[in-house]
């Protein structure tokens, strides 16, 4: 009897990895956030997650959280290695908070980020690909991206 997770039982599924994107795996998935108060309460009283790391950007007015359910006391103290292993942490929430939207009344919230305009994409050392139903996706790799945000480094 084959099992329930065999390729023959599930069409598209492949054992096989290609060769093109071998070693990368599905590091993150981003959500907006209109108020980091909130939304950090809800990620780590709520759901029980750590921030993995902070990552400032003062010249684009932008903040990124990352959460998981890592334990953060093995992570690396200094701030460029403890980046380099956050973006190696497999399944992590990233909340992206453009700045001064917690407290503008008119603001109206976000769109899903698969629509122009894309709120993404800006920083460099950083790709994106398209999955079949259109949602990008971005990729990258630990050790360029952790030296190219040393400077965001909290």
């Amino acid at each position: 009897m084959a099992s329930k997770e065999s390729a023959s039982n599930n069409p598209g599924l492949h054992a096989a990895i290609d060769e093109a994107t071998k070693g990368y795996f599905l590091q993150q998935t981003m959500l907006r956030t209109k108020d980091p108060k909130v939304s950090l309460d809800f990620y780590s009283r709520i759901m029980g997650m750590s921030l993995l790391k902070r990552l400032d950007f003062p010249e684009m007015k932008f903040t990124l959280y990352f959460l998981g359910y890592q334990d953060t006391s093995l992570a690396p103290t200094d701030p460029v290695e403890r980046t380099s292993w956050t973006f190696g942490q497999k399944a992590v929430l990233e909340l992206t908070h453009n700045w001064g939207t917690e407290s503008d009344p008119d603001f109206k919230g976000y769109h899903n980020g698969n629509s122009e305009p894309r709120g993404f994409g800006k920083m460099k050392d950083i790709a994106f690909i398209k999955d079949p139903d259109g949602y990008w996706i971005e990729i990258f790799d630990t050790t360029t991206i952790a030296n190219s945000t040393a400077s965001a480094a909290v």
